[in-house]
């Protein structure tokens, strides 16, 4: 929050007195009522003066410094409904980046668990759903149901070619 408020008003500090009307563009939404306004303006002046002499573009440099370590840094963001995990909230956020696809929990924005995208074996989509396979559970099921119906028809063909050479 203070890199960013440097980032607007640079070595401005007449602004400060504004900060608990202005943390909605300072601090992230669901962390605001973490503390009070004013806890968050005492947290960030004392950020920012320890940052004293930073230009606009150190500080732009210092914020994805911070950012960039972010398990999320980078992700487009979906919110979804879930039909088939039931240890899982029924709303979720499916994420993806360069690490996969994630799902996280909206509330509490844990995240449950990252799929790597080796682990995606299979998705489609339409206008209202998007359905995504994790592992190759499917394929198998798939490869072995074909296998043995195509056994099964071999040795049919085989029974009726016999039955009809006799």
């Amino acid at each position: 929050a203070a890199l960013i408020y440097r980032v607007k008003f640079e070595d401005d500090k007449s602004q400060f007195p504004n900060i608990p009307k202005m943390l909605k563009d300072l601090v992230p939404h669901d962390l605001i009522r973490h503390i009070s306004p004013d806890d968050w303006k005492r947290s960030i002046v004392a950020f920012y003066n320890k940052q004293a002499g930073k230009s606009r573009e150190e500080a732009k440099l210092s914020f994805l410094k911070i950012v960039y370590k972010w398990p999320t840094f980078g992700s487009a963001f979906f919110e979804v409904k879930q039909t088939t995990e039931p240890n899982y909230p029924e709303i979720l956020l499916i994420v993806i980046n360069k690490h996969g696809v994630s799902l996280i929990d909206p509330k509490t924005k844990d995240i449950l668990t990252t799929h790597s995208f080796t682990k995606i074996s299979n998705w489609s989509s339409g206008n209202t759903y998007f359905h995504i396979t994790i592992g190759n559970l499917g394929y198998k099921m798939d490869d072995l149901l074909t296998s043995y119906i195509s056994q099964m028809l071999t040795s049919m063909n085989k029974q009726r070619t016999m039955k009809a050479s006799k």
